[in-house]
């Protein structure tokens, strides 16, 4: 795989594995030449517009494009989405999704289901998406979309999940302050940045031993 057209990204050695952390909020595994992401929350402004609030909806857009920027400068040969795909009700932001896959005909693409990926199950078998209902093994780590307590862990595997929006509070001299989204590894388990653009964040205080990695202005920094 050539980095040379990334962003920016840092690598991140794991359980024996090499994790480049993207600064696309994505995290490319390259002993399986593996993209991680989670939460994108496609169908989200749809979903807002139908309330009456007016969204645009290219956000979407924007997404998946970076999503294909990704793809294309890593080679990376399968895409695990970690929950939380698809916000909710069925609208047309899952038929984009959709025609958006069969761009990459020979990638594989697989959801481990959040609880906002609530269609029938109808509607993903029609789609050409491997789907887990809760869980993904690929030792040595153990995919999903919420983190899990230690007591459902499985021996040997580490948890990598989304869910959480994880983001930190920086603070700067006087009374300056920022919240920029993060990649966070515990003892435990790692969390993922959420992936779409139309999210928010949820502050972590993280622990000195544990690692965390802030997103900021296109730079991914370990804290």
């Amino acid at each position: 795989m050539s980095t040379e057209h990334l962003i920016s990204y840092t690598t991140h050695r794991h359980c024996g594995q090499h994790l480049l952390l993207l600064a696309e909020k994505a995290i490319y595994w390259q002993e399986e030449k593996m993209l991680l992401l989670a939460d994108l929350h496609l169908g989200k402004a749809g979903h807002f517009r139908r309330a009456g609030i007016a969204v645009p909806g290219h956000i979407h857009h924007q997404d998946l494009e970076r999503l294909s920027g990704l793809i294309d400068k890593t080679g990376a040969e399968k895409v695990i989405f970690l929950g939380d795909l698809f916000h909710s009700e069925l609208n047309n932001g899952w038929f984009e999704f959709t025609a958006w896959m069969e761009l990459y005909p020979d990638r594989k693409f697989i959801l481990v289901k959040g609880n906002h990926d609530i269609f029938p199950p109808e509607v993903y078998k029609e789609s050409r998406m491997e789907i887990h209902e809760q869980e993904l093994v690929v030792s040595p780590f153990l995919l999903t979309h919420e983190p899990l307590a230690v007591k459902y862990q499985k021996e040997g595997l580490y948890n990598i999940s989304g869910h959480i929006h994880p983001a930190v509070l920086l603070r700067g001299g006087g009374m300056q302050h920022i919240t920029l989204p993060c990649f966070y590894f515990g003892l435990h388990y790692a969390l993922l940045p959420a992936f779409g653009k139309f999210t928010g964040f949820s502050k972590i205080k993280p622990k000195k031993e544990e690692a965390v990695f802030a997103i900021a202005e296109n730079r991914v920094l370990r804290l």
